[in-house]
């Protein structure tokens, strides 16, 4: 590094070394225990903290700064304490140190603890939380460490359940910390559904709850008396992650639209790949035994009746269909037999075509307008052994994700 500062004056060294990096200074707790609180197993970071800081994700004029937001487990009370081991001045230094509290402040709701003596005593008053709404659904999960099995349940909530208001304002700050792209939502649209996972846990005899994850579900209203419901945020908090907690949640709201006759679909706004992973995974699971997707009618192609079936029974809509189609006919297919192999690749390629077409038709367009007819043939056939190589890119890149869920699903 010490080329990097050889260029640079005294202070502009001095001031470098009072750059925190975010991601790193945030420390989060999910607090069951008092003694949660001094052990650095349960603490956890962000994964992104750009909508807070700015895209460098990095604070300035700290040393050794640290930002924590200790939540109690189930209810989720907040301890926010800022601590460094130094500070630039503002006499001394002619510049001032970002103000992190108020950022902090700006998605946190008020009403936080910030010395641990409260904490705790609220941490004591944790054995009357109890889950908010409607229970769904009940499973448990073998824990190794434990070596036992551990219980959870699925509530789904609204804003008319007595405290979930104020607890939802707190759970929803996870969201700028674990999703990119993240916004908090409008309460006040009645249309919006809340679906919450807790896990039971034993505290001195008593069963106290503790905050696992959620999922928000918007209700579309499509003409003239149906709604579609669309997933729009979905969040398994860290330490609960890779559990199959997920799966657990699509799969329990999936049940809970199927029952009723006034769903049409259920969708989800701009799903990220691990969220199109656990989909698929949930749909196959849910969709292997209707008759429309037995071997024999996966060799026959992708039908309507699939897509009626699916939707009618099962509240899929038509694109998920055909990726739960694709999957089941992977598994159905010998990729080692020649001609099964061939007919479905052609059959995978021919909807992965789709969009390149298009696209190449509005270029011949343009081009038939700008360019002699000699050179526009030259280039739609460079185009097109692009598009093959990219074709089978994608191609390769599905079947790896199939696998991947028809393993997933041999498991479970």
């Amino acid at each position: 590094s010490s080329t990097f500062f050889s260029g640079l004056t005294a202070t502009e060294k001095k001031l470098a070394e009072y750059k925190c990096n975010t991601n790193e200074a945030i420390q989060l707790k999910l607090v069951r225990f008092p003694e949660d609180l001094e052990d650095e197993n349960t603490t956890f970071n962000p994964e992104y903290s750009h909508q807070v800081f700015g895209d460098d994700e990095v604070a300035f004029g700290y040393k050794g700064l640290k930002i924590l937001l200790y939540y109690i487990a189930g209810n989720l009370s907040t301890l926010f304490r800022i601590e460094y081991t130094s500070r630039v001045n503002e006499r001394f230094d002619c510049v001032e140190a970002d103000d992190v509290e108020s950022k902090i402040r700006e998605i946190i709701p008020p009403g936080f603890c910030t010395n641990t003596d409260d904490f705790v005593s609220l941490l004591e008053k944790e054995v009357n939380f109890k889950p908010f709404g409607m229970l769904l659904h009940t499973y448990s999960i073998h824990n190794e460490e434990a070596g036992e099995d551990i219980t959870y349940q699925i509530y789904k909530a609204d804003m008319t359940c007595p405290g979930f208001r104020e607890y939802h304002e707190r759970l929803q700050t996870f969201l700028m910390w674990f999703i990119e792209t993240a916004s908090f939502i409008d309460v006040d649209d009645e249309r919006w559904n809340y679906f919450l996972v807790f896990e039971k846990y034993n505290k001195d005899g008593a069963t106290l709850f503790a905050t696992v994850g959620y999922m928000t579900v918007y209700n579309y209203y499509v003409y003239p008396d149906k709604t579609r419901p669309r997933v729009s945020q979905m969040l398994i908090l860290p330490p609960f992650q890779g559990e199959g907690h997920g799966a657990q949640l699509l799969e329990t709201v999936h049940r809970y639209y199927m029952s009723s006759p006034t769903v049409l679909d259920i969708t989800a706004e701009d799903p990220s790949d691990n969220y199109v992973k656990l989909r698929d995974f949930v749909l196959v699971k849910l969709c292997q035994d209707l008759v429309c997707f037995s071997p024999v009618k996966l060799m026959q192609g992708f039908s309507q009746e699939m897509v009626t079936e699916a939707q009618q029974k099962l509240k899929i809509n038509k694109q998920h269909t055909r990726r739960v189609y694709e999957i089941l006919r992977l598994r159905a297919t010998n990729m080692g037999d020649a001609e099964q192999s061939r007919s479905y690749r052609l059959d995978v390629k021919r909807r992965l075509i789709g969009p390149y077409k298009k696209k190449q038709r509005e270029l011949a367009k343009m081009r038939r307008c700008l360019r002699p007819e000699e050179m526009t043939n030259q280039l739609n056939q460079i185009d097109l052994n692009l598009q093959r190589e990219q074709l089978e890119e994608s191609f390769q890149q599905l079947v790896s994700d199939y696998r991947r869920v028809l393993e997933r699903l041999a498991q479970a």
